[in-house]
């Protein structure tokens, strides 16, 4: 009787729901554990899914691992949006406090998706590379609405150039945060929010 009532159970999951759960899953483990220590088998296992059925949606461990990352970073980009009308210096801090608050309690997830950029997987670059020219619009467009910046836009390409570049550093200093620790996180953000507002300045 459980069992079929677990049947019942997951059929009454939609396509776009199960796979909502799968990544939901692969988001909470990959955050836990270092990649390589987190298995299809486990996923499946908690999921209450068949791992046949994982891997007909996600071909492989690393598309699976791909397409939470991207999931997380759309996550992330609601999270930090801009608010309309607030000046950007009193929106920095509190997107940066969000964005390092994710960062420390995902550290393995985000060291696992910048290892496998930098080592050219092909599935993780292209997630990267819509995360970034995504964080890229997004500040963007809050450095433009803004009164103080707008001037700046002049030099359209400078700026965007300057953002690109910030968003390259601020990952490096997360990167090394996470592995020396010698800082705190109101430390990392003043000094990523300093940095910005340097190079668009």
């Amino acid at each position: 009787m459980a069992a079929n009532q677990g049947e019942r159970a997951r059929r009454r999951l939609s396509t776009g729901e199960r796979r909502e759960q799968l990544l939901s899953v692969g988001a909470k483990l990959f955050s836990e554990s270092p990649y390589d220590e987190v298995w299809i088998e486990q996923v499946a296992e908690i999921a209450g899914v068949s791992r046949g059925l994982l891997y007909h949606y996600f071909p492989t461990k690393r598309d699976f691992f791909a397409a939470v990352v991207e999931r997380e970073s759309e996550r992330m980009l609601r999270m930090t949006a801009a608010v309309p009308g607030v000046p950007v210096r009193e929106q920095l801090a509190a997107g940066l406090d969000t964005y390092l608050g994710y960062v420390r309690a995902h550290a393995h997830g985000f060291r696992a998706f910048h290892r496998a950029d930098a080592a050219g997987d092909q599935a993780v670059r292209r997630v990267y590379q819509r995360a970034l020219a995504a964080q890229e619009e997004q500040i963007l467009a809050a450095l433009a609405a803004d009164p103080e910046f707008g001037a700046a836009f002049e030099a359209a390409p400078q700026v965007r150039l300057a953002v690109r570049g910030w968003l390259a550093f601020t990952t490096a200093v997360c990167l090394e945060w996470l592995r020396e620790g010698e800082l705190g996180q109101e430390q990392v953000r003043d000094l990523c929010a300093r940095a910005l507002l340097g190079v668009i300045g």
